[in-house]
């Protein structure tokens, strides 16, 4: 693969962490609030059988076992764990521990993939990390064991998933890999949302435009891009892109819901830059 090849495949997968960083905004102003479960089930399966639907194409019995564990991986467990960690902890104490997903991704690629460790990449993952932490981290953060442990499983849970997604290529194409692990992930979450969550309220034209924003945009279409760029790409590539998703996050509160930016949030800015900027130079000058 050729250096402006890598680059262009860089930049379209970047832009799946970027919009993930406007789903706490739609969220809070968008949802229903309390509803975890459901919210994340409704993002996932709906958007995984409208991709489906399609392709009209169902993974091979000898997969099955695969695509659910990747969609659970990928989905269910995930952000089951996230929103449990968003629940117990300050944003900025569960953002901190979702960054730590690089390193995790770093380990499991040596064991899983064989992909030779680099210091480098090492420092890119610990800089992406402090800047996450500039960001959002505040000094009165309080730490819950639970929330604490939840953050730590959503980060393995993804990391494992962008792994094994590198790892297990069916010969399909990337929309229809994406449409399995979707639809899996939703399925899973169907009995978890319906015993441990009420029925949802009625729901305004904002509510469903929220949700619908969610399921095509911040899901089937980031994931389609995501899942190509894992494709394409070294996970120890498409990791540190992760870093971009917090830092979205900041940048639309202060655009559209006027939030200030203080100067260690802006430092944060710029380390996290130049954590993905490293990562990038280093795989792509290998």
């Amino acid at each position: 693969m050729n250096r402006e090849s890598n680059a262009r495949d860089v930049l379209i997968t970047g832009l799946a962490p970027v919009i993930w960083g406007s789903t706490y905004l739609i969220t809070t102003e968008m949802l229903p609030q309390g509803y975890p479960l459901t919210t994340s089930m409704l993002r996932a399966l709906p958007a995984g059988i409208l991709l489906l639907l399609l392709v009209r194409q169902l993974p091979d019995r000898h997969w099955l076992g695969r695509i659910f564990l990747l969609g659970a991986l990928n989905f269910s467990v995930f952000w089951w764990l996230l929103f449990i960690a968003a629940y117990r902890l300050p944003g900025g104490v569960a953002a901190t521990l979702g960054a730590m997903q690089f390193l995790f991704v770093i380990v499991l690629s040596r064991g899983l993939l064989g992909t030779k460790i680099h210091t480098s990449a090492l420092i890119a993952a610990v800089a992406g990390m402090l800047g996450v932490a500039l960001l959002i981290l505040t000094p009165a953060a309080k730490l819950d064991p639970v929330g604490i442990a939840a953050g730590i499983g959503s980060a393995v849970a993804m990391a494992l998933g962008t792994v094994l997604s590198r790892r297990w290529q069916p010969a399909v194409s990337t929309l229809t890999f994406t449409s399995w692990q979707l639809t899996a992930g939703g399925i899973l979450l169907v009995p978890a949302a319906w015993f441990f969550e009420p029925a949802l309220p009625p729901l305004t034209l904002v509510n469903i435009a929220g949700f619908l924003y969610l399921g095509l945009l911040g899901a089937a279409f980031t994931y389609i891009i995501w899942f190509r760029g894992i494709a394409r790409l070294s996970p120890n590539l498409v990791a540190p892109l992760g870093f971009l998703s917090p830092l979205s996050a900041v940048m639309l509160g202060w655009l559209i819901l006027g939030q200030a930016l203080s100067v260690l949030q802006i430092l944060g800015i710029v380390v996290v830059l130049g954590s993905v900027w490293f990562s990038q130079q280093r795989k792509t000058s290998s």
